[in-house]
């Protein structure tokens, strides 16, 4: 009798335990786990991470970060394929002339209009509007070299450049309509020598002086850190690169609370704003997570 009443109650108690496992929200159901997906760069960290601990606090969803996707080729990839439901960061100008092999849109809102639109065409993810900041490429200097030749804009760089050692990306190189040939073709600067090198060691080499000139990032917190101009592109050369979340439209029908918490962060984080954010992990060594609950506090997010 004894023996039946306790087996009685450890049934009970398992069956309470298998149905909390099912309860959407909770940790144990894989099925209620956001993956965000994270370039290898601290701005796309720290994105990921402000959009993980908003969806966190605003939902019963858990969620994950999958970092270190190289590319935004690797996160199309990996968002078609469902390895990913988010992705934290992409960019219009990459867009355009990567994923969808379209030339280059120089206004900002055609750019992201026609990138919104293909996007849900081709591959049915809504390309959300831009979180507010542009990361482009800009040509850079330090304030030193800046002063003593008068430089303010990239036409600036013309006179003295056959003095100049430029740094940049190996991708820049070969990249189509915004690389390096088209800009040679509008510019026609000569620079006295040309380096390829990966895109995280041209601000270390600019600020020792082994690069007079390196193509940058706009938002990259180290032009903060290492106290660098950024020259004005007068001929607007670049696009624009105005960056926004990517959700694939069926996860967005799974999860419709995602759309509601994704755009309390559209246009609220502007171009200066992220280089700060950036300057905290790339300049302070902060982690990216730390640094996201900082924004989201200091915004009242959490309110």
């Amino acid at each position: 009798m004894i023996m039946t009443y306790v087996r009685r109650i450890l049934i009970a108690a398992s069956f309470i335990m298998l149905s909390a496992c099912a309860l959407p929200g909770l940790k144990g159901d894989a099925g209620q786990t956001i993956k965000i997906g994270a370039q290898s760069m601290s701005e796309s960290e720290i994105i990921a991470s402000i959009l993980a601990q908003l969806i966190e606090h605003n939902t019963g969803l858990q969620t994950e970060t999958i970092k270190n996707l190289g590319s935004n080729a690797v996160q199309q990839q990996a968002l078609q394929k469902g390895e990913i439901d988010v992705a934290a960061t992409r960019y219009t100008g990459d867009a355009l002339t990567g994923t969808l092999r379209m030339k280059p849109e120089k206004d900002p809102e055609k750019a992201l209009k026609l990138t919104q639109k293909e996007f849900k065409k081709r591959y049915q993810m809504k390309w959300f509007n831009s979180y507010g900041f542009d990361n482009t490429y800009t040509f850079t200097v330090t304030r030193e070299l800046a002063e003593k030749h008068h430089l303010e804009t990239i036409s600036d760089l013309k006179k003295d450049a056959s003095q100049y050692k430029l740094g940049v990306d190996n991708y820049w190189m070969k990249r189509e309509g915004d690389g390096y040939n088209a800009f040679m073709n509008d510019y026609r600067i000569a620079f006295g020598s040309t380096y390829p090198m990966q895109i995280g060691l041209v601000y270390d080499a600019v600020k020792n002086g082994k690069m007079d000139v390196v193509l940058a990032y706009s938002t990259d917190g180290r032009i903060k850190a290492y106290n660098l101009k950024m020259l004005k592109d007068d001929k607007r050369f670049f696009p624009p690169y105005d960056c926004s979340p990517v959700v694939p439209e069926n996860v967005l029908k799974e999860h419709p609370e995602l759309e509601g918490v994704i755009d309390k962060l559209i246009g609220k984080i502007d171009t200066e704003t992220m280089q700060e954010l950036n300057y905290e992990v790339d300049g302070k060594l902060k982690e990216p997570s730390v640094v996201a609950k900082q924004f989201l506090e200091k915004h009242h997010y959490f309110k």
